[in-house]
């Protein structure tokens, strides 16, 4: 029997976020440059994506550039705007026969021109697919998205757009850039790490937290449909007692 039929079709995750982490411990243990780990990552996220689109899972989240990642060296961040386009270039085709949506979320205005204008190409050329919305944190970081958001709803405040008792949690959630996106139900991360470094803190209030220490190159389907696996065995209770879940059930 494979990972993939262990899965209860019935009880799968509405939203799957990954910190893929790794790259560079990968092709350090290999003996090659920073950039082909970024490269053999971008080939796990095809992986993951197809993983992700087979089971049915219906939003995934990447955080694949963070706002943090602009202080590595320049000729590695070039390399890492380059991969992208390439991939996005290269990718699209495949992304709408397999019924993939393309989002961002982020500061895209961060991003070089060229960065930029092959992904809203690619979220153009995608918003038409169903089957899954895979959702890339670009330039993001949740302190930035916070502090936005928190300006914003002061803007609105002032223009009269809005009341100060009308902040509530779900205010708050409109104006932030996942409004139209559901709460992640698991948050993976991969590489070894215990941390959240930064991403989705508003949004994974309740979600299962699942480390790996594969580093991200390695992390495939079977990894995936593992982790999927783990949270169907896990109790969610969002503050409640087991007892008053079992009597929900």
């Amino acid at each position: 029997m494979s990972v993939l039929d262990l899965i209860n079709k019935n009880k799968l995750p509405q939203h799957i976020a990954i910190i893929m982490d790794g790259n560079g411990r990968w092709a350090k243990q290999q003996g090659l440059d920073r950039v082909m780990g970024h490269k053999e990552g971008v080939s796990a996220v095809r992986r993951i994506i197809e993983a992700a689109t087979k089971v049915g899972v219906p939003y995934l989240t990447l955080y694949t550039f963070s706002t943090e990642n602009w202080h590595r060296p320049e000729e590695e961040v070039k390399a890492l705007m380059s991969l992208m386009i390439q991939a996005v270039v290269r990718e699209t085709p495949d992304l709408i026969k397999n019924d993939v949506r393309i989002k961002t979320i982020g500061d895209l205005d961060r991003l070089p021109e060229d960065t930029r204008k092959a992904l809203e190409q690619c979220m153009e050329d995608t918003s038409h697919c169903t089957k899954l919305t895979a959702v890339l944190a670009l330039s993001y970081s949740s302190k930035w998205e916070i502090t936005r958001a928190m300006k914003n709803i002061v803007s609105d405040i002032k223009a009269g757009k809005i009341k100060e008792e009308d902040i509530k949690e779900e205010l708050i959630d409109e104006y932030l850039t996942t409004k139209d996106i559901p709460d992640p139900d698991i948050l993976i991360r991969t590489g070894g790490e215990k941390r959240i470094s930064n991403f989705l803190l508003w949004q994974i209030a309740y979600s299962e937290l699942y480390f790996t220490d594969q580093l991200w190159p390695d992390f495939n389907e079977d990894s995936l449909y593992q982790s999927i696996v783990d949270y169907q065995n896990r109790e969610r209770r969002f503050g409640k007692t087991s007892e008053q879940v079992l009597n929900e059930q």
